[in-house]
């Protein structure tokens, strides 16, 4: 018997209309669009606006397309992993929040939390219940809200993160496509330098809380940098030696969008040219765990059967890794 596969037999993605652009960035902190191009190559992102909307408001229009695309229905859907770092609230979990409101009776799920590397770890952790033959279609979402907790008075963060949502469906795949591999890291010594300190159970909520700050997302920029330039670059070029892949075999690379620059030392590590990156950074900016299927969802008309595809990210926790799969349609 050949082997299963977990296999992307569907993607699609939705940002909200909101544009906000450096320009209008330059009104609330002291920055300036050159500034932030050359730094980050972030141009403008999305930010979700309007009373009573969360994460999975952003979920619900990517999700549903994504059905009709596939041409299934919600009821179909055995399992929702939702990776998020910007929950609707604690509990429940958004999967749950998000089942309900597209009619999923028949799932269960849960979120996943992994920062910017959540897709990959869902995605990976999707695909053992297909290859186990435990279930049929597996939904991985990979969104969050990061304006709910960005400071936009503090311009090393709010220039940095916009709200967006992409999701992807796993099917067994017996024709030899789907994800071949995956190498996935943490190290939780990097906590310090990339978090929210507040509204869990160390510091929960308080006037004290909220006057320090504790709430917003937190991020030593050049700590970070330097270990995600380096891990990022390490993991992805550690996936395609493991595989025997070359420059030449691999059809894209699919960053996690988070600086230009890691993105480009990402791709010179695996030896990759400009026209087989994948970057949206410039309209999106970093929506932390929305970042590769909403690159996968802007590309898919440019994928082909069979192209093998390396996704790469990192994140707080520290976070990182690499998938290869192979695109299946």
């Amino acid at each position: 018997m050949s082997k299963i596969h977990a296999a992307i037999t569907a993607v699609n993605g939705y940002v909200p209309d909101y544009v906000l652009t450096n320009k209008e960035l330059e009104t609330m902190v002291d920055t300036n669009d050159e500034w932030i191009v050359s730094r980050t190559g972030i141009k403008e992102r999305r930010i979700l606006k309007g009373e009573g909307l969360a994460t999975s408001d952003l979920a619900v229009p990517a999700v549903k397309g994504l059905l009709e695309k596939r041409g299934i229905t919600a009821e179909e859907i055995d399992l929702i992993i939702f990776c998020t770092s910007t929950p609707d609230m604690l509990f429940p979990a958004t999967a749950n929040i998000l089942a309900d409101k597209i009619g999923a009776k028949n799932a269960w799920g849960y979120d996943l939390q992994a920062a910017c590397s959540g897709f990959l770890f869902g995605l990976t952790t999707g695909s053992q219940f297909i290859e186990s033959g435990k279930h049929k279609k597996v939904l991985v979402v990979g969104g969050d809200k990061m304006s709910s907790v960005v400071n936009y008075s503090d311009r090393n963060t709010c220039i940095l993160f916009g709200d967006g949502c992409g999701a992807v469906l796993l099917e067994p795949n017996e024709e030899g496509n789907g994800i071949q591999d995956a190498i996935l890291k943490t190290d939780g010594s990097g906590g310090q330098f990339l978090n929210i300190k507040g509204g869990g159970s160390l510091n929960p909520a308080s006037h004290e809380t909220i006057e320090a700050g504790l709430h917003y997302a937190y991020q030593e920029g050049r700590t970070v940098f330097k270990f995600a330039v380096t891990n990022m670059a390490n993991v992805a070029a550690e996936v395609m030696e493991r595989n025997n892949l070359t420059a030449d075999d691999v059809a894209w690379l699919v960053p996690h969008q988070a600086n230009k620059r890691i993105i480009d030392a990402t791709a010179e590590r695996a030896g990759l040219p400009e026209d087989k990156v994948m970057v949206n950074i410039h309209k999106y900016g970093n929506t932390t765990s929305g970042t590769i299927p909403l690159c996968l969802w802007e590309w898919e008309s440019k994928l082909k059967k069979g192209d093998n595809l390396i996704l790469a990210a990192f994140g707080g926790g520290f976070t990182w890794g690499s998938v290869y799969l192979k695109w299946a349609y």
